[in-house]
């Protein structure tokens, strides 16, 4: 569709970029306001519920809108990497436990940490560097070989999407997610922001797979992410006059600059920084844990939770049921562990 738009010195991938900025903008400014994180939601704590409202409506509008925009014939998700017909079944339950650990031993998930590091904490920056070096690592560097052994031990399927009518399982999805979010206790001027910040998958996906498609210029489907994004941010960082900005690159800038607009605006915005080298250890180890576990398990909790269940993925699913697991694992241990040798400490 992209080459019926009219632009004469734009490509698709640049046009990517820009519009990748822009709902990076967008996620950032909305995040920041509605505190959106599922660390949050997982957690012991006294807005756990909230947090888990927020989350739980951002999926829903998501699944409607992708499943929307698939029965319009707009985009299909039958060639995507989610859909593959061998499933990593090893690799995404051990990355997804591992990124669930991560983001409880760094107070957030990684999106959370993007928008906190546009808002002035220097934890969540620190988090956000290392997280995209063990990414980039992890995909193309020296833990390639991890990924590569976990990853070959599969399990064939017939179907990589849930079995039956996608309608009826979108319905049911949202159904449920709505419920909860309307008696989560979030006002509802939240719960409408929390369904922007949902609305944003499906314009993604609708974005690079329909209105810039281009059958000269060919790019990849695309929509909210952060593990891969991340990368592509750090690698476009250290060598852009080798490299191009593509999609993720501008989605990570985007949200930076989003987050830090909506901190200055409403008063959020603070320097903090660590308070002592236990909690610096600490938040590193989290952070190459994510690292690592979002590229095995095929995303984060956006890439393959909020992004990646609306395509009714199998992967994505297991994916973001093992990261669950993992944070809610790591939570109990953490807090049964002897108050000497950690403090519990409230989400970011």
């Amino acid at each position: 569709m992209f080459e019926t738009l009219g632009f004469e010195s734009l490509t698709a991938s640049q046009a990517a970029v820009w519009f990748a900025l822009g709902l990076g903008v967008l996620f950032g400014a909305l995040a920041q306001v509605t505190r959106f994180c599922l660390r949050r939601a997982i957690v012991a704590g006294e807005h756990r519920r909230q947090a888990a409202g927020v989350w739980l409506t951002a999926l829903a509008v998501a699944v409607l809108g992708t499943q929307f925009a698939v029965a319009q014939g707009w985009i299909g998700f039958g060639d995507h990497r989610f859909m593959a017909g061998d499933l990593p079944v090893l690799a995404i339950v051990a990355g997804g436990v591992m990124f669930g650990i991560g983001m409880v031993l760094t107070r957030g998930c990684i999106s959370r940490l993007t928008v906190l590091s546009g808002a002035g904490n220097l934890r969540a920056a620190l988090v956000l560097v290392i997280f995209a070096i063990t990414a980039h690592a992890t995909l193309k560097g020296v833990l390639a070989p991890v990924r590569t052994a976990l990853g070959s031990q599969t399990v064939a399927l017939d179907n990589a999407a849930l079995p039956g009518n996608p309608a009826i399982w979108a319905g049911l999805i949202a159904i449920a997610a709505l419920a909860y979010g309307l008696r989560s206790g979030n006002r509802a001027g939240i719960l409408a922001l929390a369904a922007l910040i949902g609305a944003l998958v499906p314009l993604g996906w609708v974005g690079t797979g329909f209105i810039l498609y281009d059958d000269f210029d060919p790019i990849a489907m695309q929509s909210l992410s952060f593990t891969s994004s991340a990368a592509d941010a750090l690698f476009y960082s250290v060598a852009s006059t080798a490299v191009g900005a593509n999609f993720g690159a501008g989605l990570i800038g985007g949200v930076l600059i989003g987050a830090l607009a909506a901190a200055l605006l409403n008063g959020g915005f603070a320097w903090q920084s660590f308070d002592s080298p236990r909690q610096t250890g600490r938040y590193i180890a989290g952070a190459v844990l994510m690292g690592l576990g979002g590229v095995l398990a095929g995303g984060c909790t956006v890439g393959a939770g909020l992004a990646g269940v609306p395509t009714l993925s199998l992967a994505a699913i297991l994916a973001l049921l093992s990261i669950v697991a993992g944070g809610v694992l790591a939570d109990r241990l953490l807090r049964g562990a002897p108050r000497s040798a950690t403090q519990v400490q409230p989400a970011e």
